[in-house]
């Protein structure tokens, strides 16, 4: 999605001259990815001819190149890296996951690393990401340039709410329906805040992955939470938009080990909702704890029962924090602004020596 922000930018496609190739073979994001089959070596080869038939035809000042950190995705490129090195091309490498720093500890993995990352830049979603690299690439040769979102020009209508409301506080999961991106441990909370008998609602929307339809509603008939649980499967657009402008809170306690800067935590923010997340990854750069929302630790169900209390019972907190997080949006994470940042990188890294 952001590769595509970046090829449509008038911004970037005003300020250079630039070529696309699309690096990718898999053409379904929860079928296709991570799987080999014939098809995807052949798609592979063409683009590696591709990059060639480019290179042979025009010289470049800079490549950019979106670098798969760690496995199998990894080693796809890595033939790619090897023929921008040697056409003896300035790369710069964008990182939209993280994971060097465990593969890193793996020999194989560390050569490679040390080739890949000679005499190249990188651009990273957030300072609290440079650890993930920081073994390869010298921070004077890092770029950071967080991820932005279409401004959709949402009109929050949410206002102080009146004395007397009687419908129960809405609770919202998007993302796939994921053991690693908290379902289960929101669950869990849902069951507690039941039993605390808290009055409220949660609203499951996402795509099934390690999770099943059929496992999510055993759970729930389980643990007798079928009359306020509930799940929607995948929404895209404005049936997506429409889950954000009818909840009050939006919850995702990810435990993702590749979880950097979700995009569905920029869209919460966007429609004004508060967010109670885990610092996995950036996510410290999305919610300020505190002010738009709640950190709390990973896998502890105590705390994420706490906050998500806290917020149900207090609607003037929850529209105070959801305004908060709404600016820091506009601020800081609209597309305009990603474009701005991204063409202000490229241009600096066309124009830097590489300290190495």
């Amino acid at each position: 999605m952001v590769g595509k922000y970046i090829q449509e930018s008038e911004m970037v496609n005003d300020e250079f001259d630039a070529d696309f190739i699309n690096p990718s073979t898999s053409t379904n994001i929860t079928d296709d990815m991570g799987k080999w089959r014939m098809s995807k070596i052949y798609k592979l080869l063409q683009i590696q001819i591709r990059i060639l038939k480019a290179l042979l035809n025009k010289k470049y000042d800079l490549c950019y190149f979106t670098l798969t950190s760690n496995g199998p995705g990894y080693y796809r490129d890595l033939p790619i890296v090897f023929i921008l090195k040697l056409f003896g091309k300035k790369i710069i490498y964008h990182f939209h996951n993280k994971g060097v720093a465990i593969a890193g500890k793996r020999k194989l993995y560390n050569l490679l690393y040390r080739y890949t990352f000679k005499n190249s830049l990188a651009i990273l979603l957030s300072r609290y990401l440079y650890y993930d690299i920081e073994s390869y690439v010298k921070r004077e040769n890092v770029f950071y340039c967080p991820n932005g979102i279409p401004d959709n020009k949402v009109n929050n209508t949410r206002k102080s709410p009146s004395i007397g409301n009687t419908a129960p506080c809405r609770l919202l999961y998007l993302g796939n329906m994921m053991v690693e991106k908290g379902v289960y441990l929101l669950l869990e909370a849902c069951k507690r805040l039941k039993e605390k008998k808290i009055f409220f609602e949660c609203h499951f929307v996402g795509g099934w992955s390690n999770i099943s339809e059929q496992e999510f509603a055993d759970w729930l008939l389980k643990n007798k939470l079928s009359d306020i649980v509930f799940s929607h499967g995948p929404r895209y657009d404005q049936e997506k938009d429409a889950y954000f402008d009818n909840s009050d809170i939006f919850v995702f306690p990810t435990t993702y080990h590749h979880e950097v800067l979700p995009i569905v935590n920029l869209e919460a923010m966007q429609h004004g909702l508060p967010i109670v997340s885990t610092p996995e990854g950036a996510i410290r750069d999305e919610v300020i704890d505190g002010e738009t929302g709640f950190l709390v630790p990973q896998n502890n169900v105590e705390i994420l029962v706490e906050k998500l209390e806290l917020l149900i019972q207090n609607p003037t907190l929850r529209l105070e924090m959801g305004l908060k997080g709404e600016k820091r949006f506009k601020e800081l994470f609209t597309l305009d602004k990603f474009e701005e940042n991204l063409t202000t990188i490229l241009r600096d890294a066309i124009n830097k020596n590489i300290h190495s």
